[in-house]
């Protein structure tokens, strides 16, 4: 098969003429956002695409142009991370800015955490609630995640007589989204389903096309808004669009995306020395996967790319923040973790790029950047920072990205819950240097974990028992800080076994 080069696809995807130039630094002082005109917003987030997974960074051996390109035009923090990187909590934290204890979403939202009431509750006051107030058009398109199922199940795949994960969001739990096109969880791929924002629960419908696709189509037509069809032509508008690949199944990706892998011995994408070695249950696993994970994000890399030409050719991308994400990453086998919801760099680490022509200027920042510091970042962007409700716990690094001055955090909190047990689990930080990870389970030894990233970047050696003077600084100046700050009754019940 002939193999395809990078050149190739980037000539196929790229939007012709030169990228769009950006302005320097802001000098105005951060108050002054609200007398600018009120920007757009088009936040990007696939799910399970980890943050290592860019070509521009040099990191791993998978093509994305479009991406590439953007990261050029825009700040990309290097460091960002999902704190508790699985979908309906990360997903929580984006939409209330605050940390899962305090928002009560502990656990995906199944059939079974619903029973203790694992949900995005009706009465959050969600960042976009308030662009709504202040008359945004809001759209949702994708993968939503944030309502329990209930009996009768919906009758799909992703759901069986007994358990259930998908689910349809009522309107009055939509927090200000008018125009909704999405489902709860649903991982057929290539055969997706929808609710329509008119549509009943019963009233669902699937979709022959690569949800990406699909989900880029309906993007651009919102962003085109012909005829005001899809929103408001006279209001600014925000725009989610949530991907569901690169999350598995990792063969539900068209060929054509494939391809481009094709040629490519499979010992050449396993270069990482954390990736268990061939012959092994993991090792195998990240072989057989890694070409259609690498083929499904850059099909997304393509989709993306498509929203932002809309932008570009309705002459709306000087006024438009966009921001590309996900909501966690993926070990794929490394470490011998299937996927997520671990301490691991590749489930922690996420992409966050975001480009505001003219208003940030382009460069790569090591900021400590977590899941709750969107909501007010964005709405402080915006021009909204006197809305942001005292009960959001992330900070806002607008000032930061608009400067390039601003107060840096020292760690980021990591926290896994099982489920009904809050004061139990996992909880850690990570900071420029150090992860640290502390298991308490029930009828458990206390189980810590501690890697020198800088020494081991990928994190192939627990130093715990060789360094406890580092453990006892990072727990008193990092993670207790943080449990009492978010108000985590983890430590109550840990503090005494340390």
């Amino acid at each position: 098969m002939h193999h395809i080069t990078r050149r190739d696809f980037l000539q196929k995807t790229a939007t012709g003429g030169p990228a769009i130039a950006l302005g320097g630094l802001l000098s105005l002082p951060q108050s002054n956002c609200s007398a600018r005109k009120q920007p757009n917003l088009v936040y990007v987030f696939p799910d399970q695409m980890r943050g290592q997974a860019m070509e521009f960074l040099g990191e791993e051996p998978v093509i994305t142009p479009n991406l590439d390109r953007f990261s050029t035009e825009s700040v990309v923090f290097t460091q960002a991370v999902s704190n508790y990187p699985v979908c309906s909590p990360h997903r929580a934290m984006l939409m209330t800015g605050m940390y899962p204890i305090s928002n009560g979403v502990l656990n995906n939202c199944t059939s079974r955490s619903a029973e203790l009431g694992i949900q995005l509750k009706q009465s959050s006051r969600c960042w976009s609630d308030i662009l709504h107030e202040k008359g945004y058009s809001l759209g949702y398109i994708g993968k939503w995640h944030l309502d329990g199922p209930h009996k009768p199940y919906v009758k799909c795949s992703n759901n069986n007589e007994n358990f259930a994960w998908n689910e349809w969001c009522k309107p009055e739990r939509r927090h200000g989204f008018d125009f909704w096109y999405a489902y709860g969880t649903y991982d057929q791929h290539l055969h997706p389903m929808y609710w329509d924002t008119n549509a009943k629960r019963d009233e669902t419908h699937w979709v022959d096309r690569w949800g990406p696709e699909h989900e880029a189509d309906k993007a651009t037509k919102y962003i085109k808004n012909e005829g005001g069809k899809y929103r408001n032509p006279n209001r600014p508008f925000a725009l989610v669009v949530a991907m569901n690949p690169p999350h598995m199944p990792y063969n539900q990706v068209p060929e054509k995306y494939v391809r481009y892998y094709n040629d490519r011995d499979v010992e050449s994408l396993c270069k990482r020395p954390d990736i268990p070695p061939a012959g092994t249950r993991w090792g195998d696993y990240y072989r057989k996967n890694i070409k259609n994970y690498y083929a499904m994000i850059t099909g997304v890399d393509e989709q993306f790319n498509r929203i932002l030409t809309a932008l570009k050719e309705t002459g709306l991308a000087e006024d438009t923040i966009v921001v590309f994400s996900s909501d966690h990453g993926n070990c794929l086998g490394i470490h011998d973790k299937i996927s997520k919801n671990n301490h691991y760099e590749e489930s922690m680490r996420v992409p966050f790029i975001i480009r505001w022509p003219g208003k940030i200027a382009p460069r790569h920042d090591d900021l400590l950047f977590s899941s709750p510091d969107i909501y007010p970042t964005l709405l402080d962007l915006m021009g909204f920072a006197g809305d942001i409700p005292r009960e959001v716990e992330g900070k806002s690094r607008a000032g930061l990205l608009l400067t390039g001055k601003g107060e840096r955090p020292a760690s980021q909190l990591y926290l896994w819950v099982p489920l009904g047990k809050p004061a139990f689990g996992r909880r850690g930080v990570r900071n420029h240097q150090y992860t640290l990870m502390i298991s308490n389970m029930p009828d458990r030894e206390i189980e810590i974990v501690l890697h020198n990233r800088k020494a081991d970047p990928y994190e192939l050696k627990n130093i715990a028992t060789d360094a406890p003077e580092i453990v006892a600084e990072l727990i008193k100046n990092e993670l207790r800080p943080w449990l009492e700050y978010t108000n985590d009754p983890w430590w109550d019940n840990t503090k005494s076994k340390l």
